[in-house]
């Protein structure tokens, strides 16, 4: 019997046609721990993270008993 997934993956959004560059979006700011784009803007002030290593940190951080 095939298995499958209760939680399906979204559909992904097209992205190839939308502008890249400068003119995409604000300016965001780099991740600390990998360098990747954010999703918070360049002007947002202490640690930003990409959602990656967001989630990473959570994982180190979460209580384990």
């Amino acid at each position: 019997m095939p298995r499958t997934d209760p939680h399906p993956a979204p559909d992904q959004p097209d992205r190839s046609s939308e502008a890249t560059g400068p003119a995409a979006g604000p300016p965001y700011a780099d991740c600390v721990e990998c360098g990747r784009p954010t999703e918070y803007p360049a002007s947002r002030p202490g640690i930003v993270r990409c959602p990656v290593c967001e989630w990473q940190e959570a994982q180190r951080s979460a209580c384990s008993g």
